[in-house]
């Protein structure tokens, strides 16, 4: 593939907000007319993952709900280490991170590391399909995030 033809971060696939309280966020964006909310996939899908605490990760919140083309996802981070709590700690409620797909996780990956762009947290499932952030909220805010869906895996 070339590179150029479509690069890594051009199909916006989320926009994840961590929150304090999921519900109240929830009920929050209903209101407005966003929704419905549904849980997210299983987190135990995920048997490989690079994060701070796996049994907090694995304890992690998530709602979402679908807007056109791109959903956005509520994440309340549980007790322990997350980078999702380690955000709210430092910086409160907000956009932590958009997430991309992409076609092939690995080669994508192995390309933004190539470019410079260092691995904030990452998440594979069974298949090989999964995640992984990017460490780029210095510039910007917020985290990227690439993701291959299970039924999207080579």
């Amino acid at each position: 593939m070339n590179r150029r033809e479509r690069l890594p971060f051009s199909e916006l696939h989320h926009i994840a907000v961590v929150v304090r309280d999921l519900m109240q966020a929830v009920k929050h964006y209903s209101s407005v007319g966003i929704g419905p909310f549904e849980s997210y996939p299983p987190i135990r899908e995920y048997v490989r993952v690079n994060v701070p605490d796996e049994p907090a990760f694995y304890n992690l919140q998530i709602r979402v709900a679908q807007i056109g083309p791109v959903s956005l996802q509520i994440i309340q981070p549980p007790e322990g280490r997350t980078i999702y709590g380690d955000f709210l700690e430092n910086r409160g409620e907000g956009v932590f991170h958009l997430g991309f797909r992409v076609d092939d996780i690995e080669a994508e990956e192995a390309y933004l590391k190539q470019l410079g762009f260092k691995v904030l947290s990452s998440g594979r499932r069974a298949d090989g399909s999964g995640f992984t952030y990017f460490d780029t909220a210095a510039i910007g805010g917020i985290h990227l995030l690439i993701r291959q869906n299970p039924s999207e895996k080579k």
